[in-house]
């Protein structure tokens, strides 16, 4: 007990002094595409002026292409959700980056904001696999290899990217299992199971719906049996939060083999804490970490600053906007609790 609350102690000691730590800017920089993945976005430490910037719909104050410092000499990989891309995580990346932390995003190959032909299985089993090659990438980077101790790297995911994180800290998962929880919680978990045609209620998800949802589901995901995994030793902790989860082989989560810290919305209404996060900490019980929970919380609510409410169609609206009650003012405390857990296991 005396010593976890004197690592604490240190690690919040630590916290405090890289947040001391004179870095004038964020930088950002993208590295190019490599081995069919795509562009791989990198935020880093910088002491050059931040500019305003604009990315796709947001804008910005960070360092374009400026030289880079070495800040606590540890990189973090972020998997995006499905969909998604660096820009709505830019907020929990500038915390990171302040605790000293050098960020890469790959932007992961048919499951990105603007490409969503390999959303699912396809993508899921590429995206562990493209983590490995974002941190290929840096370290045969002149600007960035010196750097960096890529022994100990970090992974954070959330959705999609959340079963990516869980991968790579040892869970199996397969499209069968999937189905097979689909096949029995249609029903209750019907925006997992079939995404953004979960915009179906009441009557609709009755019936003949149900029954060829089914049906498409089993053609689809019921063959699939193999369980998939990927390691790479490189990685030495990983955060998941709202994961995607219902694919998983719990056992294989009893003792993950890194530390696993994770975060929890209490009103996910895309991947129902019942069946994603809350099966997780079931599985791995005393191995993991809740290290955020955000009990008023929806899905897309960790994604600061949001997606453009003109860029989502109604479906996606319903599933990633923040439920009434949810506070925005919180996330700095969850981001924190985020850089806490790596500054405390991400160690030489």
């Amino acid at each position: 007990m005396m010593k976890t609350l004197i690592r604490r102690l240190m690690a919040l000691a630590l916290f405090s002094a890289l947040g001391q730590t004179v870095l004038a800017a964020t930088g950002v920089t993208v590295l190019p595409a490599a081995q069919d993945a795509g562009p791989i976005t990198v935020f880093y430490p910088s002491a050059a002026a931040p500019a305003r910037i604009t990315r796709g719909h947001f804008t910005f104050d960070l360092a374009a292409d400026a030289a880079p410092l070495r800040g606590n000499g540890h990189l973090i990989v972020i998997s995006h959700g499905s969909g998604g891309s660096p820009w709505t995580q830019v907020d929990l990346v500038i915390t990171l980056v302040k605790a000293g932390f050098t960020v890469a995003m790959p932007e992961h190959a048919g499951d990105n904001s603007h490409d969503t032909s390999a959303v699912g299985p396809v993508s899921w089993r590429r995206r562990p696999q493209e983590v490995s090659h974002t941190i290929d990438a840096l370290a045969v980077d002149a600007r960035f290899a010196p750097l960096l101790d890529f022994k100990h790297v970090g992974i954070y995911g959330m959705s999609a990217g959340g079963l990516t994180a869980l991968t790579l800290a040892g869970a199996r998962w397969s499209p069968a299992l999937l189905n097979a929880h689909c096949q029995a919680h249609l029903r209750q978990d019907y925006p997992a199971c079939v995404g953004l045609a979960s915009s179906l209620t009441g009557s609709m998800l009755d019936g003949l719906r149900l029954a060829i949802a089914r049906r498409l589901l089993n053609i689809i995901l019921g063959r699939q049996k193999t369980l998939e995994s990927w390691s790479d030793p490189r990685i030495t902790a990983a955060v998941a939060a709202v994961p995607m989860a219902a694919a998983i082989d719990p056992v294989s989560l009893a003792t993950p083999r890194i530390p696993l810290g994770l975060v929890r919305a209490g009103h996910d209404a895309w991947l129902a804490p019942q069946w994603h996060i809350d099966a997780v900490r079931a599985a791995c019980a005393r191995n993991c970490t809740l290290i955020a929970e955000m009990p008023r919380a929806g899905h897309g609510s960790i994604l600061s600053p949001r997606p453009p409410p003109e860029r989502l169609s109604p479906a996606a609206a319903r599933l990633l906007n923040d439920p009434p009650g949810f506070d925005r003012a919180s996330l700095p405390a969850v981001y924190d609790a985020i850089a806490r857990f790596f500054i405390q296991n991400l160690r030489r």
